[in-house]
């Protein structure tokens, strides 16, 4: 975590837009969402985009979760990470695969495709462009659909991740798993 404790504290119950709170029902509401609730308009229109790219995108479920990890490694986002973790293992990655995140789409083990997807990622975090080569590359196993929806996952994550690292949002207990090093 870049900051100790929050700069904007998370709502706590009685304190939520009921409209808020009755959209989570009757589940745990997590920090981000205790976080924005400051900013209720924006959040309602927010969770509308947040929830096609994590429900909705035409990417498979283990690709996309590849693409947050990365992304959130990258913008150095210990609360995004630990809370994608374990939704990238349900969605298939092996914990030795969510480790080596960490190292990027050169490291050995990943297959072709999976160096692309994380190529991309690395590309917009650091150009906010995919090169010819790499969506070329991408072209031959992604739909047209799921290539606008890599691009757009990959920045809800950097945006969300810079709103976590700035806000301080703190994960939920000691147990979420940790950022790894660079």
């Amino acid at each position: 975590m870049r900051l100790e404790k929050p700069r904007i504290e998370p709502l706590d119950d009685d304190q939520l837009d009921p409209e808020i709170r009755e959209r989570f029902g009757s589940g745990p509401i997590l920090n981000i969402f205790r976080t924005l609730a400051h900013h209720p308009k924006l959040m309602k229109r927010w969770l509308v985009f947040g929830n096609h790219i994590l429900a909705k995108s035409s990417l498979p479920p283990r690709e996309r979760e590849l693409v947050i990890l990365r992304i959130g490694w990258l913008c150095r986002c210990g609360y995004e990470w630990g809370q994608h973790v374990e939704i990238a293992r349900n969605s298939g990655l092996s914990d030795e695969e969510i480790e080596r995140i960490a190292a990027g789409p050169d490291a050995d083990g990943w297959s072709d495709p999976e160096r692309l997807l994380l190529r991309a990622a690395d590309e917009l975090h650091a150009d906010a462009f995919i090169t010819d080569a790499t969506w070329s590359g991408l072209s031959a196993h992604l739909s047209t659909e799921q290539l606008i929806d890599l691009v757009f996952t990959v920045g809800q994550y950097n945006l969300v991740s810079m709103a976590l690292n700035s806000l301080g949002v703190q994960p939920e207990s000691e147990d979420v798993p940790r950022l790894p090093e660079r």
